[in-house]
């Protein structure tokens, strides 16, 4: 067990500073794991950039990165969503926190929360199977935007696997044309964990 812990942490660094390209035996010891981490960031520009650049310059990748401000005009709340083993991402959180426009972090994949996505479709199909789309749209919850000479304008809004089983649901005759996912967004259930103080 001690030796297998050894290699990890050495193919962890050595993938850390890209000396290697990890093989199919890597993914069998360590077990990653989709997070969500949300950031409260001072509004100021290159703030993103470092954000992004320090996830980059490690070699990982942000799955889904969604920034708007927050009602204080000075702090913005970043959303991003991105794979890796808890220990991995608690380090990259503390680097995170290391920012100078980091005001507060938390990876919300460690308590009770609320995700949610927005998705737009545009879907092509035959108007005979008009009311099969209806039917699925209304089962999951989505809506209808708009319908002009068989091309269908959908909004969906729920959790990212929710979307992905729509997605999975579609009948073979529709064709997907285009597809708008917003990235996952996240709170904490009861009180907010994440303020700027």
């Amino acid at each position: 067990m001690l030796i297998k812990s050894f290699c990890i942490a050495i193919a962890v660094v050595l993938r850390q500073h890209s000396l290697i390209i990890l093989g199919p035996y890597y993914k069998k010891w360590v077990h990653t794991v989709r997070h969500i981490i949300s950031i409260l960031l001072q509004n100021e520009a290159g703030a993103l950039a470092r954000v992004a650049n320090l996830f980059s310059s490690r070699g990982y990748n942000i799955e889904s990165l969604n920034v708007a401000p927050t009602h204080d005009e000075t702090v913005s709340r970043l959303t991003l969503v991105t794979t890796g083993s808890d220990d991995v991402i608690d380090q990259i959180t503390k680097q995170l926190a290391k920012l100078v426009d980091v005001v507060n972090i938390i990876n919300m994949t460690k308590g009770d929360h609320i995700e949610r996505e927005l998705v737009l479709f545009k879907l092509q199909l035959d108007v005979d199977d008009k009311d099969e789309l209806m039917a699925l749209v209304s089962q999951f919850g989505g809506r209808i935007l708009d319908d002009h000479a068989g091309h269908f304008t959908v909004e969906l809004l729920g959790g990212s696997g929710k979307v992905d089983r729509f997605i999975s649901e579609l009948s073979a005759g529709v064709e997907i044309l285009t597809v708008v996912r917003s990235g996952a967004m996240a709170v904490a259930r009861g009180a907010p964990l994440l303020t700027p103080g």
